[in-house]
Formats: C-alpha cells, structure tokens, sequence
C-alpha cells in the first residue's frame, strides 16, 4: 500500500484553502492538482499557497489522473452527490464538504455509489475535531456524566459576509435549506453525542426581508433511539455574533461547552469547573480544525479503517435534517428519518 497519497481538490473557494494546507502539511500527502469554476480561482489559491501542481480544465479531467488518490470535494452543496459519486465511481478516496446531499433521492445514489466503490472517506463535519468537542465527548465515553437523557445543540449564524442573498447559499434549488446549510453542523454533533434520531418534530420561520428562498430559522426537538430527548436549532436570521452552542446533559454530569459538572470526577464539586481550550467559536473557516480532520482521514488509510465520520454517516445526518424540513413544511407534524 502506498504510503504517500496524491490528492487534488474539486472547487477552489474560502474552504479549498483550509483543504489545501491540511495536505500541505500531512506528511503522506501531496497535491497534485485542482480544478475550480473558472480558472482563475484555481490560479489564485495556486499562487496564493505557492503550490507546484497543475490546474485542470475540468472535473473529468482530475478524475482520469491516474496520480489523484484523494479528492476534497468543495462545491456548492447542490453538487456534493453528483460530485463524490463521480469521485467513488472514479475509486478515488473523498473528503466530502457538508451536507452530504440535499435531497432523499441523491442520497440514495451516493449511499450506493460509495458503497459498491469501497473507497474511504472523511465526511467534513469538522467540529468533529474542535478540542472542547473532544474534551466532552472523552468525558462521556468515560462515563462522566452518566447516562445521557438530553442534548442542546445550535448553529446561529446570521447574514453577512459570507452568508449573503446573492449568493448560491440563498437559493433552495443550490442551498437546500437552513438545516442543510449550517444546521447540519448542529445535527451532526446532536449524533456524535446521541446516537441515532429516531423522531423529529419541527417548526421554522422566514424573514423575507433577507432575501432567501428557503425559510431563515428551524427549530428541532429530537427523539434518539436511545429514548433520549434533545433540540437542535439553525438560525440565519440571528442578529449577534457567531454562536455554536452545545449542552450535554446525563443522570450524573452535564457539560455546557467547555463548563462541566460531574459527579463522577468531582462529587464535592460546587460550581461547574471551566476546560481552557479552543471552543468552536467562530464561522470562520480558518478558526476550524480541518488539519485534524485530514489527518484522520489519512491516518485511516493508513490503516485500512473507516473514518468518523464517513460519507455514510453523513448522509444519516443529512436525513435527518430533510425529515426537519419535512416537519416544519407540515407545521411541525412528526417525521423519522429515511433510509
């Protein structure tokens, strides 16, 4: 097995970059190409990250090079099926940006493309890796705050300079919705806690003002599989800085971001004690951990293991985000995910 993978990124916009350094800087990868819309985004992040590689004229083209082992799929969200099924059909390795699709029937195609490829992949909910969610997720798979019975989690980031009406991210046919757009990110880390969602009921709002075509807030509540309760929540509309709030709750602890209360490591404690560290604080991209996101996906190769999560694991979340838009399109009437 080869331990160096040539990788090549499909769409060089604000994420591409944060792709592009991860390779850059992993030890078993190098770059070997990207392709963008128009060939001058492709040059700029060349030239900007002083790469030596080439520049595609197309999609097809990256895909026939025999030197591509992974792709990053970057594209507007309309395109990440189509896209990664290319890729698998391709047998190239995927790192996937978020939602993994957004609609029932493209899922379905993907599921089974990847699948019947056996390829592996890094589905880029990249939270995954931020160090308070690590730092928790460690505290419950240690049994800190016992049995988990509820989960708070919220995507707030409201319109401005990169979330805009005249940009792709407006448009329902291109965009999806507001739970696809961000609020997948909450809905992946509902279930990087939970476990599966069983049930979902939910309502949303618009505000026509801002232009979108899809309505601007959703909330959620959720019933896991588990029996667990939980809301989960995607606010464009919000008038305030970026805010990505988790709240963990079980029979012997709870954990609000990186504030935890445990009778299990500290049953004299008082107050909640305080975690120093880099909470996910922020809407840009370079705040994310996405070195650590491409580090486990070549760890994994490197191995011969799955990663977490994977395209398969993304598109659970992506259904369960399109059985919220299902529910709030019927005033709130319960839906369960498909597949």
């Amino acid at each position: 097995m080869s331990e160096t993978w040539g990788a090549a990124i499909n769409a060089c916009g604000w994420v591409a970059y944060e792709h592009a350094k991860a390779y850059m800087t992993n030890p078993h990868t190098r770059i070997v190409g990207v392709t963008s819309r128009t060939r001058s985004s492709a040059e700029k992040l060349v030239a900007e990250l002083g790469l030596d590689c080439r520049i595609y004229a197309d999609y097809d083209e990256l895909l026939a090079d025999d030197e591509v082992e992974i792709v990053s799929v970057t594209t507007p969200n309309y395109l990440h099926a189509s896209d990664a099924i290319a890729a698998a059909q391709a047998g190239k390795h995927i790192a996937l940006e978020k939602p993994a699709g957004i609609s029932e029937e493209e899922l379905d195609e993907l599921a089974a493309a990847v699948e019947s490829a056996g390829i592996k992949s890094v589905m880029s909910y990249v939270l995954r890796w931020n160090q308070q969610v690590i730092n928790v997720k460690n505290l419950v798979d240690r049994g800190a705050l016992g049995e988990l019975f509820y989960c708070e989690t919220d995507y707030w980031h409201g319109v401005g300079s990169v979330i805009r009406a005249d940009r792709w991210i407006a448009k329902k046919d291109l965009a999806g919705s507001a739970m696809l757009t961000g609020g997948c990110h909450a809905v992946d880390m509902a279930r990087n806690f939970m476990g599966e969602v069983a049930v979902v009921t939910a309502h949303s709002h618009n505000n026509p003002s801002l232009g979108f075509e899809y309505d601007t807030a959703t909330v959620c509540t959720f019933e896991y599989a588990s029996g667990a309760i939980g809301k989960t929540s995607a606010i464009l509309e919000i008038v305030s800085p970026y805010r990505f709030n988790v709240k963990v709750m079980g029979s012997e602890g709870t954990a609000l971001g990186n504030e935890v209360y445990s009778r299990v490591l500290a049953p004299k404690q008082q107050e909640y004690m305080k975690i120093p560290c880099v909470t996910p604080d922020s809407g840009d991209v370079a705040h994310h951990p996405f070195q650590q996101e491409i580090d486990h996906l070549v760890e994994c190769l490197l191995e011969g293991r799955d990663a977490v999560p994977d395209i398969a694991d993304g598109i659970r979340t992506s259904r369960v985000c399109l059985a919220a838009d299902r529910s709030s399109a019927n005033r709130g009437r319960p839906e369960m995910p498909r597949g």
